[in-house]
């Protein structure tokens, strides 16, 4: 029983002390960048009607969802996705706007995963998502965004693999494919299996230069050079528009000066029904899974009754912490912090001590000194829970300060201390 009350359930974590200050403070500096693009907050329920989060609106298989029911009988969900909810959100707010719309949320969603996978069923996202705008400059910017937001968390290597759905769509369009054989091929290509792709098509029925474009996909990734291999494979005019389009989305984000972490692979069609253009994945190092995903999906809109071209991405927070924490890259707390040591006789210049220390924006701990415990102990207690300054109450009008390193031991009189802030 004992466990059971102390234990969380499979697939959720407990995150407190520094671990969490550092993920607010990520999140924080995330969401100055995503205000400084332009995007307005919105906030959406954490659980929704069921058929909000449907297949087809690109959100988690229905086994996975967290579902109950209301006293009506009605199927809830916890929102396993955002971008259904937002597109939910401006079909109903925003029916008549025709201009660009910016959105951005931070929350958690949930989704059931396969046990032993070691993956989190409750995941913190933040990310934003552009209305109203079907323009190449829109997926610049949108990448452009992405890679700010990566870098105002800390990191500093990272890459965005860009694809086109459009690219291959027009490949099978060409082979005059049934939809069955079409999936099939699309399996292959999500889970990289290239060698089953080739033994695959191989038995089928279509032209040797739709097959070696179908085959070359296993080594289209990389520069710019790829996309010229692309354009010699085919001559679908839907294939080669989405090359076009990835060459102005590349040309638009070197005025940014972001090339260097931007690369293209056209075997990138997770989410093919969903998406409906260009797409994107976020990688670095400490993770074999992807920090951020996006892409545009002009269709998801219209099933809320709105017609409405859009893009956005989520950048998955916990995955981008364990990238910071096994990257080592350095973490320094931004609270100023301080811990007030006194007696019951110094109780009220402790109290005007802290008020002035909060005014400030200093954190202000007060421990009423006990009989139980020695100096040495409140000092140990410093250092455990990071404090930077330690203030011992002499009397009312005096109090001991102490640094974190120890470097500094001094007493002052209060109103000359507080004076110095």
């Amino acid at each position: 029983m004992r466990e059971t009350m102390l234990s969380t359930p499979e697939g959720v974590r407990d995150i407190y002390g520094l671990e969490c200050e550092r993920k607010h403070q990520v999140i924080n500096a995330m969401e100055h960048v995503l205000h400084l693009y332009g995007n307005r907050d919105i906030e959406t329920p954490t659980f929704e009607y069921f058929g909000i989060f449907n297949a087809d609106r690109g959100s988690a298989p229905s086994n996975e969802m967290y579902k109950f029911f209301d006293r009506d009988n009605n199927t809830l969900v916890l929102r396993p996705d955002f971008t259904p909810s937002v597109a939910r959100c401006v079909a109903k707010y925003f029916p008549d706007e025709v201009l660009p719309l910016r959105l951005c949320y931070r929350g958690n969603t949930f989704a059931s995963r396969e046990r032993h996978k070691g993956k989190l069923a409750e995941i913190t996202q933040i990310g934003s998502e552009l209305i109203n705008d079907d323009s190449s400059a829109a997926d610049a910017e949108t990448i452009a965004c992405v890679i700010d937001c990566l870098k105002a968390s800390g990191l500093e290597e990272f890459q965005i693999e860009i694809g086109e759905v459009d690219y291959f769509k027009g490949l099978i369009e060409d082979a005059g494919l049934s939809d069955k054989i079409e999936n099939k091929i699309r399996d292959y290509i999500q889970i990289k299996n290239f060698f089953g792709l080739s033994e695959y098509i191989s038995g089928l029925e279509m032209s040797d230069d739709i097959k070696n474009a179908l085959n070359a996909l296993s080594s289209l990734f990389g520069g710019m050079d790829v996309l010229d291999k692309a354009e010699t494979l085919t001559r679908s005019a839907r294939a080669l528009e989405a090359i076009d389009r990835m060459r102005k989305v590349y040309t638009a984000l070197t005025y940014y000066g972001y090339e260097k972490y931007v690369s293209f692979d056209l075997s990138g069609i997770n989410g093919y029904d969903y998406y409906t253009g260009i797409t994107f994945s976020g990688y670095t190092y400490g993770t074999g899974n992807p920090v951020v995903k996006g892409g545009r999906y002009n269709n998801l809109l219209s099933q809320f009754g709105k017609d409405a071209p859009s893009i956005g991405f989520s950048i998955y927070v916990d995955e981008l912490m364990n990238s910071l924490t096994r990257q080592k890259i350095p973490f320094v707390s931004s609270q100023k912090s301080a811990l007030i040591v006194y007696t019951i006789e110094h109780q009220e210049a402790a109290v005007m001590l802290a008020s002035s220390l909060r005014e400030k924006d200093i954190i202000a701990q007060l421990i009423r000194k006990s009989k139980k415990h020695e100096e040495d102990e409140y000092m140990d207690y410093s250092d455990t829970y990071d404090v930077g300054k330690i203030y011992i109450m002499q009397s009312e009008k005096t109090v001991r300060i102490i640094s974190a390193d120890r470097s500094v031991d001094e007493e002052k009189d209060i109103e000359t201390m507080i004076n110095e802030l």
